[in-house]
């Protein structure tokens, strides 16, 4: 497959909510990036699928009838659900298809009953053990499998956060060492995402699903939640800020091989994504707080297609199960930007959730449309996933360093002066650079085997 070689949206004033380039049209009726920002819940069941697969399947199919009960009460008139498994189900993948087609058989009814268009996004985990290998193994074939049954059971987009490179970013980023980074999560996982999407995308196509895509949620948000808060510096916020630019590098590989969207979620560099492809994306803010805290509540929402709300706990609530209470706040939510859309005034809109964000930390600068278009146009500039991933580092600290707006504290530009260093140290040539970090990190991680990722 060709790598992007130029940007779909050149212009942040085409990067809004609810229109993308190339939209989609999938499930019961469901359009996405067609002029309307949908709600996409997921929901995470109590009870564990291994010790009580029928109660497993009981659970979430109450689940999935109180949404979309809930939805008929309140008019949502479009919805997505998204079913995130975990480590258990992933390996049960009969189990797996017998839950996709419970969900789907009643989205159907309802969507019979009472014309809600409807979309179903089953996500897999990833199960591989880096102990063993990321390839040829026993636990890679069962997330194979479950693809496959959720697939051919009705699965409308499959998708996951898949985890190469992971071991070597998390002996990096407790370093705040750029250049592990770069190579954990900008080679190894880009190189890692080629060959497992090459698998999801066939099993997608043979099966009528569309190829979501991946996130970087294993980098991106592990960074973004060492980070912290205000006045947090268990991490500094520009350095997780770089890791979010480059984990965009190895999230666009899945659309690289075949995947059209809608993105993930979880991943925060969707919007980098959104400017390169042009597909619909579905995005998290302040509506995913049930699951963890970020400083990017607002802007988040900026460019999204989808908005989602993270997993949240099957627990009651006073407002009803706590799937149903953010499904509610995603209506609202999304109501307010098509309302906006519909009066002209989704620009306003758009600006005024970017600017309640962007220059409060430099997490959330780098996902300011204008910020994000220059740091995806850095990145097709160049060719190589080591090459784009230090083209995206250094992009995103030039923006930072030169913002006369940004509050960055003077440890913060410090952190910014000594990456720069760094980058401008680094070698042109990619064999160079993958030498360099195989001598560097093949004895201190045992996991770590240059054949997961060069085979």
């Amino acid at each position: 497959m060709p790598f992007f070689d130029h940007l779909e949206v050149c212009n942040s004033s085409e990067l809004v909510f609810g229109s993308a380039k190339h939209p989609l049209s999938y499930g019961l009726g469901l359009k996405v990036g067609q002029g309307e920002v949908v709600p996409e819940v997921k929901f995470f069941p109590r009870t564990l699928p291994e010790r009580d697969p029928e109660g497993f399947k009981a659970e979430v199919k109450a689940i999935t009838a109180d949404l979309l009960d809930r939805a008929v009460e309140l008019g949502v008139e479009a919805l997505q659900i998204e079913a995130e498994q975990s480590f258990m189900e992933t390996r049960k993948p009969e189990l797996v298809a017998e839950v996709t087609s419970l969900q789907k058989s009643l989205m159907e009814k309802y969507s019979d009953e009472h014309g809600i268009r409807l979309g179903l996004r089953v996500t897999v985990a990833d199960v591989r053990d880096f102990r063993e290998g990321l390839r040829s193994t026993t636990n890679y074939n069962l997330m194979l499998e479950a693809f496959e049954a959720a697939a051919s059971n009705g699965a409308d987009v499959l998708s996951i956060e898949s985890e190469g490179g992971k071991d070597v970013f998390n002996y990096s980023i407790v370093r705040q060492d750029i250049k592990g980074v770069i190579f954990s999560v900008g080679l190894l996982g880009s190189l890692d995402m080629k060959l497992l999407w090459e698998d999801i995308v066939d099993i997608a196509e043979r099966n009528g699903s569309l190829a979501g895509g991946d996130t970087a949620c294993a980098a991106g948000n592990t960074a973004m939640k060492l980070a912290g808060g205000v006045g947090s510096m268990t991490l500094p916020h520009t350095f997780a800020a770089l890791v979010r630019a480059v984990s965009a590098v190895r999230s666009l590989v899945a659309y690289e091989q075949g995947a059209t969207g809608p993105g993930k979620d979880c991943g925060y560099e969707n919007v980098i994504l959104k400017a390169i492809t042009g597909f619909p994306m579905s995005m998290e803010g302040k509506t995913s707080a049930c699951a963890h805290s970020s400083l990017l509540g607002n802007i988040a929402s900026a460019c999204c297609d989808l908005w989602s709300n993270e997993q949240v706990e099957n627990v009651r609530l006073f407002g009803g199960s706590a799937p149903q209470v953010f499904l509610e706040v995603l209506h609202y939510d999304c109501k307010l930007m098509n309302t906006a859309i519909r009066l002209g005034r989704a620009l306003e809109l758009r600006d005024a959730l970017v600017l309640s964000d962007k220059f409060n930390d430099p997490q959330a600068f780098v996902l300011s449309p204008d910020v994000a278009i220059e740091i995806a146009r850095s990145i097709v500039s160049e060719r190589g996933y080591y090459r784009r991933a230090k083209s995206a580092c250094q992009k995103a600290v030039a923006l930072m360093e030169a913002s006369p707006s940004l509050n960055l504290s003077p440890p913060e530009r410090r952190l910014l002066s000594s990456v720069k260093s760094v980058l401008g140290s680094l070698p042109e040539d990619e064999d160079a650079f993958k030498d360099q970090m195989i001598r560097t990190f093949a004895g201190k991680i045992p996991t770590f085997r240059e054949s997961d990722y060069w085979p």
